[in-house]
């Protein structure tokens, strides 16, 4: 019978948590935006994990978004030594960071929903008259 989260699963949780308080606390970094990691995914022999993160705010066009991904993954080696000390694992993932730009179509298509909508109305209304 197969568990109901995989181990890999569940590292990947804590890692999540973890490397958000170490960024927000530790990464020291002014050019560095406000960061939301969405997911991590580690590999099964627990050697890599893809860390996908978003940038908030107004900083969240093309440039900004590369600059904050060069930032935490010059930051890697550290943020690693930290999560280290805060996880008991007998080794830690190397940290690969990633643009997450779901969020970012999630916006984008809600507006076009909302702009046919909106047409949609006004073109019966129209018709209505």
């Amino acid at each position: 019978m197969a568990k109901e989260f995989s181990r890999t699963q569940r590292i990947g949780d804590q890692m999540q948590r973890e490397l958000a308080q170490l960024i927000q606390r530790e990464v020291k970094d002014p050019r560095l935006g406000l960061i939301t990691i969405t997911a991590v995914e580690v590999s099964r022999d627990l050697s890599h994990a893809k860390i996908f993160i978003t940038v908030m705010g107004k900083d969240d066009d093309e440039d900004a978004v590369k600059g904050n991904l060069r930032i935490l993954n010059d930051a890697s080696g550290f943020l690693r030594m930290q999560l280290g000390k805060a996880m008991k694992l007998r080794t830690v993932p190397q940290l690969h960071f990633n643009y997450d730009a779901s969020v970012r179509r999630g916006v984008e298509l809600t507006s076009l929903i909302e702009r046919a909508v909106a047409e949609d109305r006004k073109h019966s209304d129209d018709l209505g008259e």
